[in-house]
């Protein structure tokens, strides 16, 4: 890397404190009671006051700890997801919700932070709430106790409020033993890596690449693998488009089970 490792841990050092600023944001907002709800595109595509100021807090302080970086722009590109899940924030399902700080280098996804800012909400008052999970490529995964679906076991992690019958008819495909309807793509992986689901399966277009690159960190450097629905690598460079239109496929081990067993239907229907 041009910029050389020692640009990249204070990158990823500023974007975990910058997490957990934004993570503060998220809470503060919901507890002054006005969420400040817009609609962008559909009445499950929601914006709230949270969005806005953490993403504002976010990019305004990577601009200032790093003047010469440009937020998805050069080989280092920046992808901020400021709240994802924001639909089950605006509806108290707190612990879907995460802030997302994805960093790519060429094209590839190469460090992660996911903060929870809700992690412990249910344990009563008093207790202390968001936790930070980080990761670099090589490096590892930290902040959280690795664990894995008992063998044998098909459990399987998908939307809750994106389905149609692409989703349905992939899920069901898998023959899963269980099937977790959440939300937060953030969320979802964190299910694989702390033992919760098997795999995470979204046939359909609408997670984005900001949805995608922290989460997919966290998940490969403890050994697991996140593709498209034909097993194709998602791409992180400046140019890419935002959309992952193929569909995301996730999983902490035997990616290629869960790969074959996607039907063709489905493939033909989801263009890379």
């Amino acid at each position: 890397m041009a910029s050389g490792p020692t640009v990249l841990m204070r990158l990823v050092a500023s974007a975990y404190s910058i997490a957990q600023k934004a993570g503060t944001i998220v809470r503060r907002v919901i507890a002054e009671g006005d969420l400040g709800i817009v609609e962008k595109t559909s009445p499950t595509d929601l914006q709230t006051k949270a969005d806005r100021m953490a993403q504002m807090s976010i990019c305004s302080s990577l601009a200032r700890k790093f003047p010469k970086l440009t937020i998805i722009g050069e080989e280092l590109v920046v992808w901020v997801d400021p709240l994802d899940g924001t639909k089950e924030y605006t509806e108290g399902l707190l612990d879907n919700v995460t802030v997302l700080i994805g960093i790519a280098y060429e094209g590839k996804a190469i460090a992660g932070v996911i903060n929870q800012p809700y992690y412990n909400y249910q344990a009563g008052p008093g207790a202390a709430l968001g936790r930070t999970i980080w990761g670099i490529l090589g490096l590892g995964a930290f902040g959280f106790q690795l664990k894995e679906v008992p063998a044998g076991k098909h459990i399987i992690t998908t939307t809750r409020s994106h389905s149609n019958k692409l989703v349905t008819d992939c899920v069901t495909a898998m023959n899963p033993d269980d099937v977790l309807r959440v939300g937060g793509a953030g969320n979802k992986i964190i299910q694989l890596i702390e033992g919760k689901a098997s795999a995470y399966v979204f046939a359909s277009p609408g997670c984005k690449k900001w949805d995608t690159c922290a989460p997919e960190v966290i998940l490969h450097a403890v050994g697991g693998k996140l593709t498209d629905v034909h097993g194709n690598a998602l791409q992180y460079d400046k140019e890419v488009k935002h959309m992952n239109s193929a569909g995301v496929l996730a999983s902490l081990r035997n990616h290629d089970y869960y790969a074959s067993r996607v039907p063709e239907s489905v493939k033909n229907a989801l263009v890379p």
